[in-house]
């Protein structure tokens, strides 16, 4: 039985929503407050990672990006929902691309995750400082990159241990299937 594209489309669309709240919740259910910049470490970048190898780049983008801002906003840290839609929306991206482009292989795909996760760690730690000069100074900018590498790193293995799991729902396969025959 072959299924309607605008149904494919919306599948899609509600997958990538779920997402968002998905990335959203798991940012705002466990803090850990950090010093120098005031933020925090939290197991959401994990979300973010398995958006972009679920829903392929674009969607990934806006699943991981929406998601993690909408945190921020909620959270109170209003000045950090451009820096961080654009950041963990990056990070989702670049996850998608990369997965992507991995052969088809168990190993490969593996390997994409763990690939996805040192992206991850280098964008988060990398765009946060970036972002975070004119705000605070190089100094202070700075004192955010340990827990951003140490958040980075949790993300990573969490993904890593989530993604066996999350790829066996039958219909997140079929969707990461349907994504990865559009490209």
């Amino acid at each position: 039985m072959t299924q309607n594209p605008a149904d494919s489309k919306l599948k899609l669309m509600i997958t990538a929503a779920l997402f968002a709240a998905l990335s959203c919740a798991a940012t705002m259910s466990i803090r850990i407050p950090t010093p120098g910049t005031g933020g925090y470490i939290h197991p959401g970048d994990a979300i973010v990672i398995l958006s972009g190898i679920v829903l392929g780049p674009v969607w990934g983008f806006l699943a991981g990006g929406i998601g993690s801002a909408l945190a921020d906003l909620l959270g109170g840290y209003f000045i950090y929902v451009p820096v961080t839609l654009a950041v963990k929306g990056l990070v989702a991206l670049s996850c998608g691309f990369i997965f992507q482009h991995m052969k088809n292989t168990p190993r490969s795909r593996g390997l994409a995750v763990v690939l996805g996760g040192i992206s991850d760690i280098v964008l988060v730690a990398g765009g946060y400082f970036l972002c975070e000069i004119p705000m605070y100074g190089i100094p202070g900018a700075a004192a955010s990159i340990p827990a951003n590498l140490i958040q980075g790193t949790g993300g990573l293995v969490l993904a890593c241990i989530l993604y066996p799991f999350l790829i066996s729902v039958p219909g997140i396969r079929q969707i990461r299937n349907q994504i990865r025959t559009q490209h």
